[in-house]
């Protein structure tokens, strides 16, 4: 069975709500019209009793009718009776006469025939005390009757065309109120799956729809930041992998090229392992970060360790180039609230940059600050220039310094660090104050 969509729904609760409440409407008008109309022939019954009683009269013991004060109609009916007998007694319907002969002595005073419709109210005559009569006084309940009758049909017409007339309100009020939602829902639809830079206006009132559009505007955001994500962390992971991988084919195409004695083949595979396990420990500190910006446990590492790892790493560089490496070490360890192989993923981009571009010198010293553990990377490099200071944390982007000393690059090794770093609520900076280069690599003590 098809769902309802939600314009239907809210038109039916609508309708219904609007139903129950002019049904209810009708049901109270018409009731206290009722009542209305029968304390109204009360009331005119019970006074054309009175005015003949005024008109009676006791003249030797016995009771005579006068002239009535107000006259009597047609649908004027008095009974008088008294000694047994009607002094008067006008012309009505079997059914009613009968009522009347069984008033006489009772003690009801109203009683309705309903096969007549006619309303009877007994009023005794008490003279000294003493009753001697009973005057009986009659009205017709037919212009009720119609007045009651002409209330209802009128009443359930109008309360039809109030229904319709909401109805048709509602449903015209819930398509123009809707059909925004629906055009912002398709365009939000297309705009993630073709152009996420497009957003939509906000703009007063602040009403209903403009939280919608920044509600929708906010899930565009995490999407393109996402596929951004996505995005940077394939070029990230293409940079990382791309010299290991590199090292593996020259080494396995070397070997394959011509026979080795034994040694020579132990030397490549020793190459080989390590260029595997440099792209397992890559692999390894990539989803490390991924699973910290899910909100994963963190490990902890050794600040000496992490620094040495690093320096083991980059040395190839460093003697291709004769450049010296010094760490300055804390006098008592400290632990850093990271991973091993992500806090080296984290400073090895900045200490590889340093070995290409320094002069002849580069130094690594582990401090602490607060709560965290700074390493702190200087050359006697070029260094970076002001204009530089945020550009070169951009993928893509590389220094004016790239290329000396024959060094290119993907331009990704810095921005890596730093979306490493962030992860980790770490940082990675420039000071480009300084002569040379002068990078604070900031990781969360363990």
């Amino acid at each position: 069975m098809r769902r309802l969509g939600l314009r239907r729904r809210l038109f039916l609760v609508v309708v219904v709500t609007v139903v129950v409440s002019v049904a209810a409407l009708v049901a109270a008008f018409n009731l206290f019209l009722a009542a209305n109309l029968d304390r109204n022939a009360n009331d005119l019954v019970r006074s054309r009793a009175d005015a003949q009683l005024s008109s009676l009269r006791v003249a030797n013991g016995r009771l005579t009718v006068g002239e009535a004060p107000d006259g009597r109609g047609a649908d004027a009916y008095v009974w008088v009776f008294s000694r047994g007998r009607f002094l008067e007694e006008p012309r009505a319907a079997r059914d009613v006469q009968r009522a009347v002969r069984n008033l006489v002595n009772s003690p009801r005073r109203f009683v309705t025939v309903s096969s007549a419709d006619t309303l009877l109210y007994s009023a005794p005559v008490v003279v000294d005390g003493k009753r001697v009569g009973t005057a009986i006084a009659g009205v017709s309940l037919g212009p009720y009757e119609e007045t009651r009758a002409t209330a209802l049909v009128a009443s359930l017409v109008f309360g039809g065309a109030v229904l319709v007339l909401v109805g048709f309100l509602a449903w015209w009020l819930l398509g123009a109120s809707l059909r925004p939602v629906v055009r912002m829902t398709r365009q939000a639809a297309a705009w993630s799956e073709h152009d996420l830079d497009h957003r939509f206006a906000v703009e007063p009132p602040r009403d209903e729809l403009a939280e919608l559009a920044e509600t929708l505007n906010g899930l565009l955001d995490r999407l393109a930041a996402s596929l951004r994500h996505e995005r940077r962390f394939s070029a990230e992971l293409s940079h990382e992998l791309r010299t290991p991988l590199a090292g593996l084919l020259a080494e396995s195409e070397v070997a394959l090229l011509r026979g080795r004695r034994p040694e020579e083949y132990r030397e490549t595979l020793a190459l080989i392992h390590e260029s595997a396990a440099q792209l397992s420990r890559t692999l390894d500190a990539l989803v490390a970060a991924a699973r910290y910006e899910a909100g994963g446990v963190r490990g902890t590492a050794d600040a000496d360790s992490i620094a040495s790892g690093v320096t083991t790493a980059c040395s190839a560089v460093a003697e291709e180039r004769s450049i010296e490496v010094e760490v300055q070490r804390l006098p008592r360890p400290a632990r850093v609230g990271v991973d091993a192989d992500v806090a080296e993923r984290i400073l090895q981009p900045v200490v590889e940059n340093a070995c290409r571009y320094a002069s002849s010198r580069v130094r690594v010293a582990i401090a602490r600050s607060d709560s965290s553990v700074l390493y702190v990377v200087d050359d006697d490099g070029p260094g970076v220039s002001a204009e530089e200071q945020a550009s070169i944390f951009d993928p893509g982007v590389r220094g004016a310094a790239a290329g000396v000393n024959g060094h290119t690059g993907a331009g990704l090794g810095l921005p890596l660090a730093r979306r490493l770093a962030r992860s980790v609520e770490g940082e990675v900076e420039v000071d480009t104050t300084r002569a040379g280069g002068h990078f604070v690599v900031r990781l969360p003590s363990g």
